[in-house]
C-alpha cells in the first residue's frame, strides 16, 4: 500500500461520498474498473464538480491501495485528518443555541467500536467527541469506513490528559457522567443539560483516575444473563437516552 498512512485513506462508497459533500480534501479517487450503480455514478459527479481526478483501476491494484480490505470497489486518497479543538466542540453547541453534549472515549481501541460510536454520536446530536492521544485509535481508514462518513461532521479532539480534560470540562460547566455497570440507572437521571459522556475502553472501562474525576457514574438497566454490553452498544443506548431527554421525547 505504498508509503501512505491509513489517515491518508478512505475506502468505501459511502464514506467517499461523504468525504465529497463535506469539503474534504482529496487528492485522488480511485474506483475498480467496471463497477457501476447510483453511488459510483454519485462519486463520478461530485468529484468532477471539485475538480477532483477519478482513475479507473483493475481491482486487484486497488486491493494494493486498500488498508481495510473492504474498500466496495473505490478508494480515495485525502489529506490527513484535522483534529478540532474542545473550543470548536463548545463553540458547535452555542452555535446552534443548546447545551454541551460531548462524548469522551477513554481507551477506545477497536476501529469498528470507534467507527460506530461516532457515527451514533452525530445521529445523536452530540456536539463533538475526545479522545486520548495515547491508548486509543484514531481516525484511521477504517474508523472511517465503519463510521459510514460521520466522522466529516463531528468534531473530534485528541487530547493528552484525558483526567485534565474533565476538569477543564468542569469548569465550563459541563456535568460529567461516566458509564459504568454499578452506577446509577440512566433512566432515573436528568440528563437534559450540559453533559460529558465518558465512555471507557473495551473490557477495561474507565481509567480509574479518570472515573474519580466524574460527577455521577450511570449504568443501563439489564435483565439478561450477560452483565455486560459491547462498547459501541452501551455508548449508543446512553446516547440515545440523552438525545430523547434533550427532545422531550
Amino acid at each position: 500500500m505504498n508509503d501512505l498512512k491509513d489517515s491518508d485513506i478512505i475506502e468505501g462508497r459511502n464514506p467517499v461520498i461523504e468525504a465529497l459533500k463535506s469539503g474534504r480534501l482529496i487528492k485522488i479517487i480511485y474506483i475498480a474498473a467496471g463497477s457501476r450503480g447510483k453511488t459510483v455514478d454519485c462519486i463520478k459527479s461530485l468529484a468532477q464538480s471539485r475538480g477532483i481526478s477519478v482513475q479507473e483501476i483493475e481491482r486487484v491494484q486497488l486491493d494494493k491501495r486498500s488498508a481495510t480490505g473492504a474498500h466496495q470497489g473505490v478508494v480515495a486518497y485525502v489529506a490527513p485528518y484535522t483534529y478540532a479543538q474542545i473550543e470548536d466542540i463548545l463553540e458547535a453547541a452555542a452555535q446552534k443555541h443548546q447545551d454541551p453534549f460531548v462524548l469522551l472515549l477513554d481507551g477506545i481501541t477497536d476501529p469498528h467500536n470507534m467507527g460506530a460510536i461516532i457515527r451514533t454520536a452525530e445521529c445523536m446530536g452530540a456536539h463533538g467527541i475526545i479522545i486520548p492521544k495515547d491508548r486509543s485509535i484514531g481516525i484511521t481508514a477504517a474508523v472511517v469506513k465503519a463510521s459510514a462518513g460521520a466522522v466529516e461532521y463531528i468534531h473530534i479532539a485528541a487530547v493528552t490528559n484525558m483526567a485534565q480534560t474533565v476538569e477543564r470540562l468542569k469548569k465550563d460547566g459541563l456535568w460529567i457522567m461516566g458509564a459504568d455497570m454499578r452506577g446509577r440507572p440512566c433512566r432515573s437521571m436528568d440528563l437534559k443539560g450540559p453533559i460529558g459522556l465518558i465512555i471507557g475502553g473495551e473490557g477495561s472501562g474507565i481509567r480509574r483516575l479518570v472515573k474519580e474525576k466524574c460527577d455521577v457514574l450511570l449504568s443501563i438497566p439489564m435483565s439478561g444473563h450477560i452483565a455486560s454490553l459491547n462498547a459501541s452498544v452501551a455508548a449508543g443506548m446512553l446516547m440515545y437516552e440523552i438525545s430523547m431527554q434533550r427532545l422531550d421525547i
